[in-house]
């Protein structure tokens, strides 16, 4: 299994087995950067600047109108049962046991052969609000069924093992700036390799939770503890070391006054998820208008579905679903909705024929889903049916991934993708906003 244990200082992203493809972005260094007025403690990697220049970088960069916001579904999604084939044919011949029944699914307007799962209640809504636009077989030539290096494909954006920057990483490279590593931020431990770059500095954050104070007295002992913090901060220094001193203890001040601020009463119509939790807290971010402008993060469960699928997969769907319409709707009501695109991706999909497990094998062609308020709502490629798998028995793709990734770049960001994926011009852009 790829470990995803946090990276170590000044070790980046952990290795993995060897002969497998490393993530993009090992090797870089991390430092760490305690954020003034946010309560951020990020992991800062790529930087070659003081911690002091990437605080007044942030400080100083404006709120980007373009947001990114990258959805991994880990372990392969099965792209046939979030939107299954009922009005094939061959659906129940090839899952006689998993097969869902077209009466317990939701409608999906645009191919009257596919249906919704149930627990993806809340994307079938979002998809008749026009806000969802569907890749359903998206894939490339050639698929590898390894989890390692199909997602070391889709991190990278191309198809051939070794770079060591993501796509999203890249970009930030030709359009990001030195001093902020905010633009790119991994709503985790560890830094995402999608977001790896070369040059400019991206972050990922050590602490979901927040930053807080604790102490062991009590108040009103507590109370004249912290600010006591305000009147050491205002001491004299002589030495580097006592103005470090100095600032760290006026930086915890600062935060202790300001946190507040950020609080929020009530769940904000979020599930108790640690998946809604991210999205919610890059919500606070974004309404704060701190300058990101891609963010990357994990959803609910896992989706290696060998065994057991049926039960597992519904609450992983339903969770990441629920999560993410809550994301959407919080956005809308915050009056930003219109700055923020999601891309829902996964390594892989499964084989259309269940195995003897009551699950489903690594496949080929899997799911792509491009969510917001901006996009454009209809289907790019097609669903290619059962009746002309390839020659392993594997849905053939009908849109490449790095189709998608141009058309992103195009349409989103308005940057030419050439410098960015490599053989840009031999892809087709879909459509995914409008």
């Amino acid at each position: 299994m790829l470990h995803a244990a946090a990276a170590e200082a000044g070790k980046g992203l952990p290795q993995i087995e060897s002969g497998m493809p490393e993530p993009a972005g090992t090797g870089l260094t991390r430092r760490s950067l305690l954020l003034r007025g946010a309560g951020l403690a990020l992991a800062v990697y790529g930087t070659k600047l003081a911690l002091p220049a990437l605080d007044q970088g942030i400080a100083a960069a404006p709120a980007p109108d373009r947001v990114l916001v990258s959805v991994f579904l880990d372990g392969g999604l099965d792209v046939m049962s979030l939107l299954a084939p009922t009005g094939d044919p061959r659906y129940r011949k090839l899952r006689p046991n998993l097969a869902l029944k077209a009466s317990e699914t939701l409608p999906f307007s645009e191919d009257q052969r596919l249906r919704w799962h149930p627990a993806a209640a809340n994307l079938a809504q979002l998809h008749r609000e026009g806000k969802v636009t569907v890749f359903p077989a998206m894939g490339y030539s050639g698929p590898d069924q390894s989890h390692f290096t199909s997602r070391h494909f889709y991190e990278i954006g191309e198809v051939k093992v070794g770079a060591g920057t993501g796509w999203l990483g890249r970009y930030l490279d030709v359009t990001g700036t030195p001093d902020n590593p905010m633009q790119g931020l991994s709503l985790e431990k560890a830094l995402s390799p999608t977001l790896a770059t070369a040059t400019n500095p991206v972050a990922a954050l050590s602490s979901v939770g927040g930053y807080e104070l604790s102490s062991p007295a009590g108040e009103p002992v507590k109370a004249e503890l912290f600010n006591s913090f305000e009147r050491m901060g205002a001491l004299p220094a002589a030495s580097a070391g006592l103005r470090q001193l100095r600032d760290a203890t006026t930086q915890t001040a600062q935060l202790r006054r300001e946190l507040p601020a950020l609080e929020t009463t009530g769940d904000g119509g979020y599930p108790g998820s640690p998946m809604a939790a991210r999205l919610r807290l890059l919500t606070e971010y974004l309404d704060l208008g701190l300058p990101i402008r891609v963010a990357s993060l994990t959803g609910s469960g896992g989706y290696d579905t060998h065994a057991g699928q049926a039960p597992t997969l519904k609450g992983n769907i339903q969770s990441t679903s629920d999560a993410i319409f809550a994301f959407q709707r919080d956005l809308e009501r915050r009056g930003i909705a219109d700055r923020v695109l999601i891309h829902v991706w996964s390594e892989f999909g499964r084989r259309p024929a269940e195995n003897g497990s009551a699950g489903t094998d690594h496949g080929a062609a899997g799911i792509g889903l491009v969510i917001g308020s901006r996009a454009s709502g209809k289907m790019a490629g097609e669903f290619p049916g059962l009746d002309r798998l390839d020659r392993l028995g594997n849905l053939r793709h009908t849109s490449d991934f790095r189709g998608l990734y141009c058309g992103l770049l195009e349409q989103w960001f308005d940057q030419d993708p050439e410098p960015i994926v490599p053989g840009a011009s031999a892809f087709k852009r879909p459509q995914v906003v409008w």
